[in-house]
């Protein structure tokens, strides 16, 4: 991959260097509304993206300023279901750690497997379950980005999980924690799936996520995970499952999502 073609064409654009990279989530794409000085980038003009196809993901990079520091947000991210290989969905994640990212904040949606969970919560990722069958690091080693066999002991950086919670109990805003597994998609599991999930210690699963964290693990970039439980999962509440639920649901969660990010940010 031609990383310099990709950052000389963001650099013409007159992006502000940015300190910290945000992945927004199924209808989280709100707080791109907060972001100052803002230059906007789709992913369609950028040289070897991808395009972001489902709804609820703009498929645009916002650069600017959010809680005084400078980010670059993507308002849409990349899915394995939509044919794209773990290199094409994963590709932002390097672009960001070459622009100069040191932290990493990504959300999604999610389905609650956690019975104990509403739609609505949200859920700091203490760890997560690879169910995709696959791996982003797959092939030869990119030496440039990180070592052959990254560490992934702590893929959610525990310091990060402290300032969130800290933040939380400022704005008396209650966060659940727990262990997201990625699936592959783009059906929705069914409840004999869910049950093994939930045996095996998963307490959300959705069909992204992992893929980045595992990149951006492998570049030395520190993850703060967040799920918003837009859904409890196949099996558990006696409903039909559709993405309509998940995009009202995230509207709904709306002014605590960006109240508790923009703090966070504050604080990173």
């Amino acid at each position: 991959m031609n990383f310099d073609e990709i950052i000389s064409y963001l650099n013409s654009k007159n992006i502000l260097k940015p300190e910290i990279g945000i992945i927004l989530g199924s209808g989280l794409g709100v707080i791109t509304e907060e972001i100052c000085e803002q230059v906007v980038i789709p992913y369609s003009e950028i040289p070897h993206f991808p395009k972001s196809t489902v709804v609820g993901h703009k498929g645009q990079f916002v650069f600017g300023k959010l809680a005084g520091k400078s980010v670059v947000c993507m308002d849409g991210r990349f899915h394995y279901y939509e044919g794209y290989d773990l290199g094409q969905v994963t590709l932002p994640i390097r672009v960001m750690k070459k622009l100069g990212i040191s932290k990493l904040l990504v959300t999604n949606a999610a389905g609650g497997v956690n019975e104990n969970f509403v739609p609505g919560d949200l859920m700091v990722i203490k760890d997560h379950i690879n169910l995709m069958g696959q791996n982003p690091l797959r092939g030869k080693n990119d030496e440039q980005f990180g070592p052959r066999f990254p560490d992934l002991s702590e893929a959610y950086d525990k310091g990060l999980r402290e300032v969130i919670f800290q933040v939380a109990d400022e704005l008396q805003i209650k966060l659940q924690q727990g262990v997201y597994t990625a699936v592959t998609g783009p059906c929705y599991e069914t409840p004999a799936e869910i049950r093994y999930a939930r045996t095996i210690g998963t307490d959300a699963i959705g069909m992204s996520t992992v893929p980045e964290v595992i990149v951006a693990n492998h570049c030395g970039i520190k993850v703060l995970g967040v799920s918003c439980i837009t859904n409890m999962a196949a099996g558990i509440l006696d409903q039909k499952l559709n993405h309509q639920e998940v995009m009202e649901t995230a509207s709904i969660v709306r002014e605590k999502f960006v109240k508790l990010i923009k703090t966070v940010i504050s604080k990173l």
